[in-house]
């Protein structure tokens, strides 16, 4: 999976991203700043060759090797992923390093398989800093962090960026800027996204409010694992969908200054709503959430993501007094099908599964709290 005697990370641990604070963190579970880049003198990757992926393969893996990636103290991880069974690269999705796309190797047309040459580099300890390579472009850069920081997270990659270009000569245009494989990413190459917990705007019913005004300001509003997957738990992605034109800052500013406060305001308001005129029907929702993850002897993902989801506004909000929101992220990451089976250590159908998420789940909580409601 990485280089030979190099660092592995610790899929029991949690992420940087699920550190559980930050800016607005009982909102804003994490904040990433994305760059798409090509090299020069070779095709897209949809249009290259063979031969030709594995030669910016190489040269991107030589590169990001090279030192410099992930600051002072940092280790790569580099992992050729056409050689890493299924269980690995899930897991690398689970933990928000890379697309589903990469993980099966599958280009945009359709062609392509497990055994496409593409990689991953991720910065450890904290995976903050990860960089696919031959996705749909040759480079993703991302860099992910805890809670609403995305002026933090763009100066990280913008660095990361700046250091890459200068042992790689990237695709420009100085009439489009830099060139990619899909046109809305073309320009400054940069997606910039936050994720969501919503859970009190679904309850009152105006979660779809929310998705048609972010449709409107040309937002993109995606789930739990970005394009393509749905809105696990009340968690929402949203992100800008253009970059023609629009420089990096106008991008950034325009999502944390003007649209994110008035999401974060909307939900915290629900929140209040329920607390004040509904809480009977809250601290309902709530415990049963809590009574079910305690006692539950069989438990899907999406199962255990809703219940989660209902605990953790039950601690946002005060309702359970005695569980970190840290530990309830942590067990949204370990209640997935790859980090569950990697914790068990055994590979595992989906019954025996749904036995091992209950039990995981039941254990840790009667470790780290009991979700205790206060009195009065």
């Amino acid at each position: 999976m990485n280089e030979p005697g190099g660092p592995r990370p610790v899929y029991e641990a949690g992420t940087e991203w699920l550190r559980g604070d930050g800016d607005a963190a009982d909102v804003v579970m994490s904040s990433r700043a994305r760059l798409a880049r090509n090299l020069a003198g070779f095709p897209f990757v949809s249009r290259a060759t063979r031969e030709q992926r594995q030669r910016v393969l190489d040269l991107c893996r030589s590169r990001l090797l090279a030192g410099g990636f992930g600051g002072p103290g940092a280790q790569v991880m580099w992992v050729d992923l056409a050689e890493s069974p299924t269980i690995e690269r899930t897991l690398l999705v689970e933990r928000h390093l890379m697309s589903q796309q990469h993980s099966r190797g599958k280009q945009s047309s359709g062609s392509g398989g497990a055994e496409e040459p593409r990689g991953l580099a991720v910065a450890l300890p904290d995976e903050r800093l990860s960089v696919m390579v031959n996705e749909e472009d040759h480079l993703r850069l991302q860099c992910i962090r805890s809670g609403l920081a995305l002026e933090a997270v763009w100066a990280e990659i913008d660095a990361l960026d700046d250091s890459l270009e200068q042992g790689l000569e990237y695709a420009y245009s100085p009439r489009w800027g830099y060139l990619t494989g899909c046109p809305t990413n073309v320009g400054s190459g940069a997606r910039f996204s936050v994720m969501l917990h919503l859970p009190a705007l679904r309850m009152i019913g105006n979660i779809e409010k929310v998705k048609r005004a972010a449709a409107d300001m040309s937002l993109a509003v995606r789930g739990f694992y970005g394009e393509g997957s749905d809105a696990a738990g009340d968690f929402y992605q949203i992100s800008n969908q253009t970059t023609l034109g629009k420089p990096e800052q106008v991008l950034l500013d325009n999502l944390q200054r003007e649209i994110l406060p008035k999401v974060i305001e909307y939900e915290r308001m629900a929140r209040k709503t329920l607390i004040d005129k509904r809480r009977l029907q809250l601290e309902d929702q709530v415990c049963r959430a809590v009574g079910l993850l305690g006692a539950a002897r069989l438990l899907t993902t999406e199962e255990s993501m809703q219940l989660l989801s209902q605990l953790r506004l039950g601690v946002v909000t005060g309702i359970i007094s005695d569980v970190e929101p840290k530990v309830v992220n942590q067990l949204m990451l370990l209640a997935q099908p790859a980090h569950l089976q990697r914790v068990i250590g055994r590979e595992m159908d989906q019954e025996h599964r749904r036995a091992a998420r209950a039990e995981l789940i039941r254990s840790r909580l009667s470790r780290d709290g009991n979700g205790r409601v206060p009195k009065g």
